[in-house]
């Protein structure tokens, strides 16, 4: 069976009292409609299609070529909205899912079953159409399901058209459903203008049964169909897909020593083996390595961190860190950060857009920006590159196995080759040539007399270029 599956986004939301459209609030990581997107995309065997209309250009700009669009430029209801698509569907498919792009706890295997309930009956020629239904006591707004009193649905009604003992009905309409493709076509134009002014597509289960045509119903899971139309309906969402997402790491290897206090988006991939502390938020494209720790108390945006990795009280922003590294306390990995395998970066150290190579060691409240350092270089507690002029950002370059003492600052552009050293507290100005030992302010190379200075260091070039 061929299914194509609609995904509406076009109302405005008015609840969520945002200027941000509804559908593009962001649960767990994903907005909205893209949970939603997510979803069509398991089931169905043709592009999820997307009815826009309320904020499109941002709907459309996230989503791109990823699914086909559907515009409803005037905002007439669920039933006019699902008939901006006929032009797309009809004659392509054999079913057509109907879903919202604010139900972003539906999942997979809820929709599976409701797409077999409509495989078991779509033989039978009077079959129009499957649904969900779901029993609970807190209507949200949801419309109630009529049965005869064979138990057979008859019609929707929706709350606000209810009689007070219509509204005492605990079985709800989440609105989700799987309809025959033509006969969907073929009767969508037949639903009546309502007392609003709007077309509903609830009232497809009246025409269905006026016609004698079967409509089947299954019962979803209560978490599974909560909309979500204000600002607490979205903070309940994310606490149910966050439990999920804690879980389903949980089970694949990873220790959540608290889950409850863990925040991991559900775009964030962990390896095996790897513990991640109370307090932690993961998000983004983040990809974390196996026997790692992270946290406590630690954000990870978009970055990507090795094998055996140690991150503590720290921060990271689209940062890279390879095996083996550590982090912190208190450190911050800012965009464009590159720690080699076996880096050490001290507490309150803060590092952007730069390279450290493999095996450096990097001390507290040191500042590295714009700089490529080479294999096992020792950067002094209290080091700062100064790379920014009030105009313009240059770069720092330090080789391999350069020594640069505390509170040195390296005014950039600057280049210390290979083995070089800086005494405590110089500024270095200029670059330093390798196997050469400067300090002061502004930092000179040592003399003869200054062979003291460089007395543990035996390759160190100690004379003084008159």
């Amino acid at each position: 069976m061929k299914l194509a599956t609609v995904i509406l986004a076009a109302g405005f939301g008015t609840r969520m009292r945002s200027e941000l459209p509804k559908v593009l609030h962001p649960v767990a990581g994903r907005p909205m409609v893209e949970w939603a997107v997510c979803l069509g995309e398991a089931v169905s065997q043709l592009p999820p299609i997307v009815v826009v209309g309320h904020g499109k250009e941002r709907v459309q700009a996230l989503l791109g070529q990823r699914v086909e669009y559907a515009v409803q430029s005037e905002l007439l209801g669920t039933g006019h909205a699902v008939r901006q698509a006929e032009h797309l569907l009809r004659g392509k498919a054999d079913a057509v899912l109907v879903i919202y792009a604010d139900t972003s706890l539906l999942q997979v295997a809820t929709i599976q079953n409701l797409i077999t309930l409509f495989e078991n009956n779509h033989t039978q020629p009077d079959f129009a159409m499957a649904m969900l239904t779901v029993v609970r006591d807190d209507a949200q707004g949801f419309g109630r399901v009529i049965r005869n009193a064979a138990g057979e649905i008859q019609e929707i009604i929706e709350e606000v058209d209810c009689t007070p003992e219509q509204k005492a009905i605990t079985e709800l309409n989440p609105g989700i459903y799987c309809f025959d493709n033509e006969w969907l076509w073929d009767n969508l134009s037949k639903i009546p203008l309502s007392k609003k002014g709007e077309y509903y597509l609830t009232d497809m289960v009246g025409i269905a049964t006026a016609q004698n045509r079967k409509v089947a119903t299954t019962l979803a899971p209560l978490e599974e169909v909560n909309g979500i139309n204000t600002r607490v309906h979205l903070a309940l969402a994310e606490q149910v897909i966050r439990r999920r997402i804690n879980e389903k790491h949980m089970l694949a290897g990873v220790t959540l020593i608290d889950p409850e206090t863990t925040y991991i988006e559900d775009t964030v991939e962990i390896g095996s083996d790897t513990t991640v502390l109370p307090g932690c938020l993961l998000q983004g494209n983040t990809r974390i390595g196996a026997n790692s720790q992270i946290g406590p108390h630690s954000q990870i945006i978009d970055s990507e961190i090795g094998n055996y990795c140690r991150i503590t009280y720290s921060v990271m922003e689209k940062a890279r860190l390879e095996d083996h590294c550590e982090i912190g306390p208190f450190g911050r990995l800012r965009p464009g950060a590159h720690l080699a395998e076996g880096v050490h970066m001290g507490n309150f150290g803060e590092v952007k857009n730069s390279y450290l190579g493999p095996g450096t060691k990097m001390g507290h409240f040191s500042y590295i920006g714009d700089t490529h350092i080479e294999a096992t270089a020792n950067i002094g507690a209290g080091t700062i590159t100064c790379n920014y002029d009030g105009q313009k950002k240059s770069k720092t370059v330090i080789g391999k196995d350069v020594f640069i003492g505390s509170d040195t600052l390296l005014v950039a552009p600057v280049t210390l080759g290979d083995h070089a050293m800086t005494g405590a507290g110089s500024v270095v100005t200029k670059d330093v040539p390798a196997n050469t030992l400067v300090y002061g302010v502004p930092a000179r190379q040592a003399n003869r007399n200054d062979a003291t200075l460089a007395s543990d260091s035996p390759n160190v070039d100690v004379t003084h270029d008159e």
